[in-house]
């Protein structure tokens, strides 16, 4: 398995509506290393759900449902997509601030490429991030 972040500004597509939806097409992106990130993503990967510009915070655990193929709502070929679904809002939200003061956190792309919509993170950055925010999953 692996894990991974997604950025969302909250007033376009927030945590709230993502749990009310039930799940989602994650498209839209346009950066090429997102873009490969999206298509690296494998059915049961982890997700962080975070709310960017407003809030800087990690609310939920979200699970890739499906993977990657053509971003419809983008022209040509090089675009793609996946399906996520939410598993569990985290019980205290994960602040960009926090993240930032772990020293385990220090060398996170949310920290060193803070730009980028779609991440990759380690197993370890994801328990540790699991744990700051108060939650556990159930095993898979």
């Amino acid at each position: 398995m692996n894990y991974w972040l997604v950025k969302q500004e909250p007033s376009k597509y927030n945590w709230e509506q993502f749990i009310k939806d039930g799940g989602t097409f994650w498209d839209g992106v346009r950066n090429y290393q997102a873009r490969n990130n999206l298509s690296a993503m494998k059915k049961g990967d982890r997700v962080f759900f975070y709310h960017s510009v407003t809030g800087k915070e990690i609310r939920g655990v979200a699970e890739v449902t499906r993977e990657a193929y053509p971003d419809p709502t983008a022209q040509g070929e090089n675009w793609v997509g996946v399906d996520l679904k939410p598993l569990a809002a985290l019980k205290k939200s994960v602040s960009l601030e926090d993240i930032k003061a772990h020293p385990d956190l220090q060398t996170i792309p949310l920290v060193k490429q803070s730009r980028l919509s779609v991440m990759p993170l380690s197993a370890q950055a994801f328990r540790t991030i699991l744990k700051m925010g108060a939650t556990t999953l159930a095993a898979r």
